[in-house]
């Protein structure tokens, strides 16, 4: 999924409500898509807040109807040091990318693909999807993976059964439940519970880690407090268990979490880099590559200075949309965050 939106420091939501120890961060409404843009609603990054872990980035969308909005429609575009995970609820997603990887997202399976040192996408909802509803998310690689060759993992995860909830752990630990998948960074977590009403779900949960919660739907209580729809609640290094209620409806939410990433990270775009000139280099490739702009000077070898292969973005089949180029650079320079 393409970051249309462009700001140098790559946020801003103004409002923040803090609880007890938790800051409650809301959601802005972000054009995704170019011309056919579906709306989503993005919780992370915040302004004072860039990081929960690794995890860099969570856009939700949906319910959306498909046959009157047009769904989600975002040609091939670029992506480098970070890792993708796509989450449904409702519809599926047809993903295509440049390390060879085609794949159905469907609800209650995950995708994680591995940008690496470079790899370009696109993501379509299929011709027979109805309603589209789900989640985006995106965590940053450490420095010492953020170079590795691309990848692309799918897993089904079982669920725990409790009374009256259902708990998916995607990726990491979580409720004796261990995905598989491997991640390439800090121990990390992604998981959905969904909740009855009147249910409750009481979680132990690693001191270690950061937490976020963001309420999809229902009427869901937090350690106690009121969590408002399509929401993130932050939670800070330190808490030992969570416990999840549902009030008179339903409650889906999403949980995320690591250990902090220990770095300062630069997102600008579809790219994270370490400075200013690394996110300049990594546009100046995508807009070369697809011959938006002139060609860039290469290495002996053929590659990138930085050691990438040409083309760092990869191959991509013929006759399909034509890609996204990347916006222009702001007038400042792009500062680390972290």
């Amino acid at each position: 999924m393409s970051n249309l939106e462009t700001t140098p420091d790559e946020v801003i939501c103004e409002f923040e409500q803090n609880v007890g120890d938790s800051e409650v961060l809301p959601p802005r409404a972000v054009p995704l898509g170019g011309v056919r843009a579906m709306d989503v609603r993005r919780t992370l990054p915040q302004k004072r807040r860039s990081l929960i872990g690794a995890w860099c980035f969570v856009d939700h969308y949906g319910p959306d109807l498909v046959p009157a909005t047009g769904g989600m429609h975002v040609p091939r575009h670029p992506h480098t040091g970070l890792a993708t995970v796509s989450w449904l609820f409702s519809g599926k997603i047809d993903h295509l990318d440049s390390a060879g990887f085609a794949a159905v997202v469907r609800p209650g399976e995950v995708n994680l693909m591995i940008a690496g040192r470079g790899i370009s996408h696109q993501e379509f909802s299929t011709p027979d999807t109805t309603v589209l509803h789900g989640a985006q998310l995106w965590y940053a690689l450490p420095d010492a993976t953020r170079h590795m060759p691309p990848t692309f993992s799918h897993y089904v995860p079982e669920p725990v059964l409790g009374d009256g909830t259902e708990l998916r752990v995607f990726l990491g630990s979580l409720a004796g439940s261990t995905s598989p998948v491997e991640t390439y960074t800090p121990p990390l977590l992604g998981a959905e519970a969904v909740l009855r009403a009147g249910a409750k779900l009481e979680l132990e949960v690693d001191p270690a880690f950061e937490y976020g919660v963001l309420l999809d739907t229902g009427d869901l209580r937090l350690d106690g407090e009121q969590v408002p729809v399509d929401h993130l609640v932050y939670l800070p290094l330190g808490r030992s268990n969570m416990v999840l209620e549902a009030g008179n409806n339903p409650v889906r939410v999403l949980l995320i979490g690591g250990e902090p990433l220990g770095e300062k990270i630069v997102m600008w775009w579809n790219f994270i880099g370490r400075n200013h000139e690394e996110v300049v280099a990594y546009r100046a490739a995508w807009q070369a590559e697809i011959g938006a702009e002139q060609a860039l000077p290469l290495a002996q070898d053929g590659g990138y200075p930085d050691g990438a292969p040409y083309p760092r973005f990869g191959p991509f089949p013929e006759n399909l949309p034509d890609p996204l180029p990347a916006p222009g650079l702001p007038n400042v320079q792009l500062r680390p965050r972290g």
